[in-house]
C-alpha cells in the first residue's frame, strides 16, 4: 500500500539546542516562548506523540458512488502509520460519520479501526462528534470502548467536567489533558428570546462557544495544578474559524444562522499548548499559528478537491517545545474535473487515457456552443478505459435566467437556498422582505440537519 509523505513544519527551535548555529533558528511566537520557559522549570518529561485528523465522513457517497473501499484503505494507512510513528494519542475532530444514521458498513468499518488501534502501542484514542455525526449513537458505545482507553464526547455535557480528560500512560502518570469540546449545537450555548433580532443571535452564538471554551480550559489548568506537574493540555473542537478557507463542492456547511457566526482564533485561551479541530477540510493553520490546526478531511470530498495535497497532523510534545509534521494521506481513488470548450476537454481525456488513468471524471462544459450530444461524445471517449464519468454539467444551460425552467437542468445542480431565493422570486415576494425570509429557512434547515435521527 502507498505510504504518505512527511512534511514537517517547526514551529520553534530551543535556544539551547542550536550549538550555536544560527541557521537554524526560527521567529518564536510569545505563546511559544511562555511554554518553552513552563517546560523548562517543570519536570522534565519525555517526548508524547499525538495524531490528528478529521472528518472522515465515513459512507459518504459521490455522485452516487459508494466510496466505502476508499475509506477502508485509508483507515488501513492510518493504523499503519499510527504504529509505524508510534503515536501515544489518536485525535479524531468529528465527522467520523457522514450521516447521522451511518450505514452498516460504515459503522463496521470505524469499529474495526478502534480494535485495531486498541491492540497497538497507541495509548488512546478520542473522539469528538461533528455537526454530521449522531451524539447519541456515539455515546451509546462509550462506556465499553472506555475500557479500550477509547473516548468519546458526542455532545455537550451537562458537567463541563466530563469534557476535560486526564489521559495517563501505562504506569498511571498523568501524560495529558485533553479539552475534548464536541460540536456546539445552537441549543447547547444559547438562549432564544423572544423579538432577537439577526445580530443579538449570531452575538450570543459566538459568546456561548467563547464562555464554553474559557470554562472547559479553566478546569484543565485546575487539573493540571492538582496533579502538581506540568501536564500538557490540548484542545479539540469542531466549528468554523474566520478566516478558514473552503473549497468548492467540499461540502462544508455553515454551521449557525449568520455568516458572522464564525469563530475569532482569539477566542481560544493560551493555555492550550496545541487546538485540533475539525469541520473545514482544508488542512489549515489558524490565525497563522503553527500550533492551532484544521488537519483536514483525509480524502477528497468532492471534484473541487481533486488536487488538493491531504494529510493528517503528527504532534510531538516535549521539553523542547512542539513540532508538527503533515503526512500527505495516499490517493486511493483519483480524482479529474475537466472543464473547458469540447476541444480542450476531449484532448485532457486523451491524455488521461494514454496515462492508463483510473480517475473518477467531472466534465464542465465551460462554451458558448451547445452541444446536444455532450454525453454521448463523453461515453465513447472513455469506452475502453478504467475512467468513469460521476458528473457532466453544461454550464451553457446553467447560466440562463434562473427563474426559467430548462429542460436539461437537474435539482442537483442547485443549492437549497437558490431554490428557496426562486420560490421568492416567482410568488413575487417584496425584495425588502427577502433577508429576514432567508434568515428563517435557514433557521429551519439547521433544525432538520441539528436533529439527532438516534434519540430518543
Amino acid at each position: 500500500m502507498a505510504k504518505g509523505t512527511a512534511r514537517a513544519v517547526r514551529p520553534f527551535v530551543d535556544e539551547d539546542a542550536r550549538d550555536g548555529d544560527p541557521s537554524i533558528a526560527l521567529p518564536i511566537h510569545p505563546h511559544q516562548r511562555s511554554l518553552m520557559d513552563r517546560f523548562t522549570t517543570c519536570d522534565r518529561r519525555p517526548g508524547l506523540r499525538l495524531l490528528h485528523t478529521s472528518d472522515w465522513h465515513l459512507g459518504r457517497s459521490l455522485h452516487g458512488r459508494k466510496r466505502y473501499d476508499e475509506f477502508a484503505a485509508f483507515l488501513d494507512w492510518l493504523a499503519e502509520t499510527i504504529e509505524r510513528e508510534r503515536v501515544a494519542v489518536v485525535l479524531v475532530a468529528g465527522d467520523v460519520f457522514d450521516s447521522s444514521a451511518p450505514s452498516n458498513r460504515a459503522q463496521q468499518l470505524y469499529y474495526r479501526f478502534i480494535r485495531r488501534v486498541a491492540d497497538s502501542a497507541c495509548r488512546h484514542l478520542v473522539v469528538i462528534a461533528g455537526n454530521h455525526d449522531s451524539p447519541t449513537f456515539l455515546n451509546a458505545p462509550r462506556e465499553l470502548l472506555r475500557a479500550l482507553d477509547v473516548h468519546v464526547v458526542g455532545a455537550a455535557t451537562e458537567d463541563p467536567a466530563d469534557e476535560v480528560l486526564v489521559l495517563r500512560d501505562h504506569e498511571g502518570t498523568p501524560e495529558l489533558i485533553v479539552c475534548a469540546v464536541p460540536y456546539l449545537r445552537d441549543r447547547d450555548i444559547r438562549l432564544s428570546e423572544a423579538g432577537e433580532g439577526i445580530e443579538d443571535k449570531e452575538r450570543k452564538l459566538i459568546e456561548g462557544i467563547g464562555a464554553h471554551y474559557a470554562a472547559i480550559v479553566a478546569l484543565a489548568e485546575q487539573r493540571r495544578a492538582e496533579l502538581e506537574r506540568h501536564t500538557p493540555i490540548v484542545g479539540m473542537g469542531h466549528l468554523f474559524t474566520a478566516g478558514g478557507q473552503t473549497q468548492d463542492g467540499d461540502g462544508v456547511r455553515e454551521l449557525y444562522v449568520g455568516s458572522l457566526a464564525h469563530v475569532s482564533p482569539a477566542l481560544f485561551p493560551d493555555a492550550l499548548d496545541y487546538l485540533a479541530l475539525g469541520h473545514l477540510h482544508v488542512p489549515q493553520r489558524i490565525g497563522g499559528s503553527e500550533t492551532r490546526r484544521y488537519s483536514g478531511s483525509p480524502l477528497p470530498m468532492g471534484f473541487g478537491e481533486a488536487h488538493q495535497v491531504k494529510s493528517v497532523c503528527l504532534v510531538d510534545l516535549s521539553d523542547a517545545g512542539i513540532e508538527v509534521t503533515l503526512i500527505d494521506t495516499p490517493v486511493f481513488q483519483p480524482l479529474e474535473r475537466l472543464r473547458g470548450s469540447w476541444e480542450v476537454i476531449a484532448a485532457r481525456l486523451r491524455e488521461l487515457a494514454d496515462a492508463g488513468s483510473q480517475a473518477w471524471l467531472e466534465v464542465v462544459h465551460d462554451d458558448e456552443a451547445l452541444i446536444g450530444d455532450l454525453r454521448e461524445r463523453l461515453e465513447e471517449a472513455v469506452a475502453g478505459t478504467a475512467m468513469e464519468i460521476l458528473r457532466v454539467r453544461d454550464n451553457r444551460v446553467l447560466d440562463r435566467a434562473l427563474a426559467q425552467i430548462q429542460a436539461d437542468e437537474q435539482l442537483a445542480d442547485l443549492k437549497v437556498e437558490e431554490v428557496f431565493a426562486r420560490c421568492l422570486a416567482a410568488h413575487q415576494i417584496p425584495e425588502e422582505q427577502h433577508p429576514e425570509l432567508r434568515h428563517a429557512y435557514r433557521e429551519i434547515l439547521l433544525g432538520l440537519e441539528e436533529a439527532d435521527s438516534k434519540a430518543e
